[in-house]
Formats: C-alpha cells, sequence, structure tokens
C-alpha cells in the first residue's frame, strides 16, 4: 500500500483536468477575438468572463442536490462530456454561419459549458483525498494539480494567442473541441477506489436519523448543508473567511489592473505588461513545484506553511507596490509566486482534512459559489477604487487585505489546535 501513493485514477483525473484547461484557456481565447471582430466592443469580449463566473457561481449553488444523487466520477464525466457535444455544436455553427452567427446563440451556449463547469473543480477537488493512499500523497496531489493548472495558465495564453493568429479562431475552435474530446475520453478512467472505513461510517451515520425520522432531507436542507457546515465548525469558518479577505485583493492580479500599474508606477510599455505576468506564471509554477519538493518538510505542517506563504506574498506584494524599478519588480513577482502557491495549497489541504470525504463536495461547492461572487464583487470594487486612490495605493491595499488574512488566521490558532486534537473525524460530530 505503501509504495503508491498516488493511484491511477488520480493521474486520469489530473489529465482530464489539464486537457479541459487547455481547451477552456483556447475557446476564450478564439471566442474574445471572434467577438472582438463582431463588435468592436470591449464590453463585449468583457461580457464572457464575467457571464462565465455568474454561471459557475449559479451551478455551485445547485451542486449538492447532484452531490445527493449521484457520485462524483459521474458528474465529472458529465460535466466534460457535456462541454465536448455543446462546444462541438458551437464550433460547428461558427464554422457554417461564419459572419452571420448570432451572438446570442454564442452567448448562450458559453452559459450552459460554464454552468456545467461550476461544479468540475469543487468535485476534481473532493475527488482527489479519495485518490490518494496517504497523508503526504495529498499534498504531493495538491501540489502536481497546482502546477498543471499554472502551467496551462502560464504557456496557454501566449501559445493561445499564436495558435488563433495562425489558424483563425473557427479551425481554433475545432481543435478545441478534438481536446475537449480527450478530457470526456479520460475522465472514463477516474473511479473511486472502494473504502471499508468511509462505507462502514456512511452506514452508521445514515442508519441514525432513519430510526428517529424516516423523510428524507428536503432540498433546502441538501442546498443549505455545505453551507450550514462553514458556519457551524470554527476551522472550516475560518479557512473560509480567510480566502475570501483574500481574494477581495486578488483581483489586483487581473490584466487591466497590472497594465494600468505597468504603465502609472514603472513608467513603462505593454512589452513590459507581458514580463510582469509571464513572471507571476513562473513564479506560481516554480512554487508549486517548490511545494512538491517539501512535501516531507512540511509534514503535517499545512497551517504553518500556510501562514508563512501568506505572510511572504503580503509582504512581497507590499514591496512591489512601493517600487518603481520595472527589473526589480520582477524579480518581486517572481519571488511572489512560491509564497502565493505554499498559501494556496496547503489552505486546500486543510480544507479537504477538515470534513469527511461525503461532506466535502457540498463544502466545496459552497465556497467555489461564494470566491465566484467576492470574486465580481471586488472586480467592480477595484474597478471603482483605482479611480479614487490610484493603482499604486490599490496594490498596498491588496498586500493589506492579506496580511489582515493572516492576521485572522493567527487570531483563531485556537481553532485549528482543537481541531487536531480531535482529529479529522471531529467534523461529523458538529
Amino acid at each position: 500500500m505503501k509504495s503508491s501513493i498516488l493511484t491511477r485514477p488520480f493521474y486520469y483525473l489530473w489529465t482530464t483536468q489539464t486537457a479541459a484547461n487547455a481547451a477552456d484557456v483556447l475557446y476564450i481565447m478564439a471566442l474574445t477575438v471572434l467577438v472582438l471582430d463582431r463588435t468592436d466592443s470591449l464590453v463585449s469580449a468583457a461580457l464572457m468572463p464575467l457571464m462565465r463566473s455568474g454561471a459557475q457561481m449559479l451551478s455551485g449553488l445547485i451542486a449538492p442536490l447532484l452531490i445527493n444523487r449521484y457520485k462524483l466520477t459521474f458528474l465529472l464525466l458529465l460535466s466534460q462530456t457535456g462541454q465536448f457535444l455543446l462546444f462541438t455544436a458551437l464550433a460547428i455553427y461558427l464554422q457554417l454561419n461564419g459572419s452571420d452567427a448570432s451572438l446570442v446563440i454564442v452567448f448562450t451556449l458559453v452559459f450552459i459549458m460554464s454552468f456545467l463547469d461550476g461544479w468540475t473543480v469543487p468535485a476534481r477537488n473532493a475527488l482527489i483525498p479519495r485518490l490518494v493512499t496517504q497523508e503526504q500523497g495529498l499534498l504531493k496531489a495538491n501540489g502536481l494539480i497546482s502546477v498543471s493548472d499554472q502551467v496551462v495558465q502560464f504557456a496557454g495564453w501566449g501559445l493561445s494567442g499564436m495558435v488563433v493568429a495562425v489558424m483563425g479562431a473557427g479551425p481554433t475552435l475545432l481543435l478545441t473541441a478534438v481536446i475537449y474530446g480527450l478530457a470526456a475520453a479520460f475522465t472514463l478512467g477516474v473511479r473511486e477506489p472502494a473504502d471499508p472505513e468511509d462505507h462502514a461510517l456512511r452506514q452508521q451515520t445514515e442508519a441514525q436519523p432513519q430510526e428517529q425520522a424516516n423523510p428524507a432531507p428536503s432540498n433546502w436542507h441538501t442546498l443549505t448543508e455545505g453551507w450550514t457546515m462553514i458556519w457551524r465548525m470554527p476551522r472550516l469558518r475560518l479557512l473560509t473567511f480567510m480566502d475570501m479577505i483574500d481574494m477581495l485583493g486578488g483581483s489586483v492580479w487581473v490584466g487591466a489592473f497590472t497594465l494600468a500599474f505597468v504603465q502609472a508606477a514603472l513608467g513603462q510599455g505593454e512589452e513590459w505588461w507581458g514580463f510582469i505576468n509571464a513572471a507571476y506564471f513562473a513564479g506560481t509554477v516554480s512554487g508549486g513545484l517548490l511545494v512538491l519538493a517539501l512535501v516531507r518538510t512540511i509534514g503535517s505542517r499545512y497551517l504553518a506553511a500556510m501562514l508563512t506563504g501568506m505572510a511572504g506574498y503580503g509582504i512581497l506584494t507590499a514591496l512591489y507596490a512601493l517600487n518603481t524599478q520595472p527589473f526589480l519588480a520582477l524579480i518581486l513577482v517572481l519571488l511572489m509566486g512560491p509564497f502565493a502557491e505554499l498559501s494556496i495549497i496547503n489552505r486546500r489541504t486543510l480544507i479537504q482534512r477538515s470534513v469527511t470525504k461525503d461532506m466535502l463536495p457540498k463544502v466545496l461547492s459552497a465556497q467555489a459559489s461564494l470566491l465566484h461572487l467576492v470574486f465580481c464583487i471586488s472586480l467592480l470594487v477595484m474597478a471603482g477604487l483605482a479611480e479614487q486612490i490610484g493603482i499604486v495605493n490599490l496594490y498596498l491595499l491588496a498586500a493589506g487585505l492579506t496580511l489582515l488574512a493572516l492576521i485572522v488566521g493567527l487570531l483563531g490558532l485556537r481553532s485549528f489546535q482543537s481541531a487536531a486534537s480531535a482529529g479529522t473525524s471531529g467534523p461529523t460530530g458538529g
């Protein structure tokens, strides 16, 4: 058992998610170019990411109903297969209609695809603990997933721009449909191993309510179960609150803000915008690899690693905001990546270890919906604040929010310590 920390189904999960992420990057780039060519309107192009976030938020809200009824592996297959079929239909429609294609139909299909995609990440992150055989394997698995996510983002945006430029938007969409098909095919290999202990625990927890009351839980109870768990568990509530505070400042790394900073604070043009973005993603990739290398060193000290990552990231963001030298800015952004990944990967691992495997998908769905909402609000608020306080102060505010999240974590250390002494089965007790 100890020889294989990561199982074959995990590697299928890793592959299907990498392919799906690559397809996402390609299709967003191709559709953005297509919409801009058709409308010559940045507002129309900006509707797509906003609509995607909205659809994913709604999907996360209703995901618990599906999680209660179907296995996570089936939901993942349904999501990937549905996206493949819808995207194939979209690509064929655009090829046949060209400039006469209706943007209403295009946006409708994108909305439905994004809705299907809304439960993919919660399902993926909930499956990871079921597909590893040792505690250290969980941190390693999260590190691998994070590295592949960042590599796709880092390489994907640059390569997708070249692909669209060489092939054109239409053929790129057909290529994307093929990648979605591969993602759906690899999903067939993702199978949950039988867990006798989990099965026995499920039988116990299911038998108790039936003795007291026969009626099945209402849809409302199912929809709110994850939210209730987050609110009632101090450890989960604290982690979610820290995530929300951090997310409020995280939107400053969206393209428009980084470009404004490069121009106003560093006095450089768009080429340095590209350098800063590349350095940031290179830093996050190296950060993920660093976490993989430190799996044994970190051991079960996820909390200390997370807080260290947040402290380093917050301080470096503040230094970046105050700096006016372009080359120093590149170094600071590159150094931010490892600290950001140290925080993110260990926070995810802490959440995965805070609840039972049955409850984890519902908790992750609730968190995903909440964070999508916070991100959308953050974008709007930060855009308004940028004009009021200036772009440099905006980055200082982002650094302050990360350090505030760190302080919240330090003040709530007791909830982590009590959860640690209770063990991983503690959450079932409420």
